[in-house]
């Protein structure tokens, strides 16, 4: 970012950041007060609506709804469609799916206003709560809704990100960025970004919502994540309840890297106990039983898998955390060599208009759901799945032997 772009004061303090980190009383000074009313949003109702996906089960639902968040480059049917919307089905919990701009590669800061209009609708619409459940980017991107639109804070429950981009990465920097060129949210991914600074500004986490991060050690985007002492995606301050769990600590043969953590059944067992109990994940609750499962329920269709895999493999490099302007037929996004500018409402000084409220929630697309089983116990859920561990033989052949051939995998 550039500081001049900024009001004169937010400039100066903004040039003094970048000369060496910042203080919780610079931040303070720097960004907006945590109570400070959020923007307009500024995309039109058209563009909102479009890019919000439901199950019919959302409408005046019995149990909080998941709303999924999808991973830089990706698509919500390529990050969850043939996993986590299949398992959620099966567990008889409602959810909705993003689609957001540049399949997430724009500016980070527009995605987020897309997540508070889908938590607004995701709430409204299901009477309840809502638990936001993210895959890298989108394990992250939500903390940026919370943190700048205050009144999303008592409409989510659970937040909860695996393989999260919380504090960015080491993989790359801004500096690579700006040489080799980088899309938007990647150059907002990089542990040196303004982006990062702002996001976590006077705060990670707050009072009333519980927060779930998982990790694993061999993750080759998101580092160092190699354990609790060195773990850029933890979260560790604010008044919201904290659970920070490495896959291995669950199950210690775990080999997720970053993409297979998403089907990794260490992590959905620790997101199943997220969902069913008050507060984040507690590791001791959780029957290690389950690790004999290689992999998660809802794969259940290898031809699936191995279609979608590679999308999320080239994602990764279109992600470009490996820095550079990677080709992507799909993605229009454009490749930079700046940051994009910390929108002005990120900062103290900042004189934009007054906020306007959101729009009335509108009716969005909705899909019908597969017959779901009734709802189970979280030891029921869990447990369940170490059972009839051959039959997973041919299915994680398939995923795993897809993973290995696009990326070489050594695990």
């Amino acid at each position: 970012m550039s500081c001049w772009a900024l009001p004169a004061l937010a400039g100066l303090m903004c040039a003094a950041t970048l000369a060496g980190g910042i203080s919780s009383a610079e931040a303070a000074a720097t960004y907006a007060p945590l109570d400070r009313p959020g923007p307009a949003l500024t995309p039109t109702a058209a563009e909102l609506d479009a890019s919000l996906t439901c199950t019919d089960s959302v409408d005046d639902a019995t149990t909080d709804v998941v709303l999924l968040s999808p991973g830089t480059a990706t698509t919500s049917v390529e990050s969850f469609g043939w996993n986590w919307e299949p398992a959620l089905d099966q567990l008889g919990i409602p959810w909705c799916a993003m689609d957001l701009p540049e399949q997430a590669l724009a500016p980070i800061d527009v995605a987020a206003q897309y997540i508070v209009h889908a938590i607004r609708t995701v709430s409204a619409r299901s009477g309840r709560k809502v638990d936001i459940l993210g895959w890298s980017q989108g394990g992250m991107s939500m903390r940026w809704s919370l943190r700048f639109w205050p009144d999303t804070r008592e409409l989510v429950d659970d937040v909860i990100g695996f393989a999260a981009t919380n504090h960015g990465t080491k993989r790359g920097s801004t500096g690579q960025c700006a040489q080799t060129g980088c899309r938007a949210a990647t150059f907002q991914q990089a542990a040196d970004s303004e982006f990062v600074k702002a996001l976590n500004s006077s705060t990670e986490t707050f009072a009333g919502i519980s927060y779930t991060n998982i990790y694993s050690r061999f993750d080759e985007l998101v580092v160092p994540n190699t354990g609790p002492a060195n773990c850029i995606s933890c979260l560790s301050i604010g008044d919201g309840e904290i659970a920070n769990i490495q896959t291995q600590q669950l199950c210690p043969l775990d080999v997720s890297d970053h993409v297979l953590i998403g089907i990794s059944i260490a992590t959905y067992a620790i997101v199943v106990d997220a969902l069913k109990h008050d507060g984040p994940a507690v590791l001791s609750r959780i029957p290690r039983s389950g690790c004999l499962k290689l992999i998660m329920p809802g794969v259940t269709d290898p031809a699936a898998a191995k279609a979608l895999l590679p999308s999320l493999y080239a994602a990764i490099g279109t992600l470009a955390i490996a820095p550079g302007p990677l080709p992507n037929p799909v993605v229009k996004a454009p490749v930079l060599y700046a940051e994009p500018t910390v929108p002005c409402y990120a900062f103290a000084t900042c004189e934009s208009a007054a906020p306007e409220a959101d729009a009335e929630p509108a009716t969005v697309a909705a899909t019908q759901p597969a017959a779901a089983g009734e709802g189970s116990d979280d030891a029921d859920a869990v447990d369940g799945v170490a059972t009839n561990v051959a039959a997973d033989a041919p299915l994680l052949s398939g995923v795993v032997g897809t993973a290995s051939g696009l990326l070489g995998l050594r695990h």
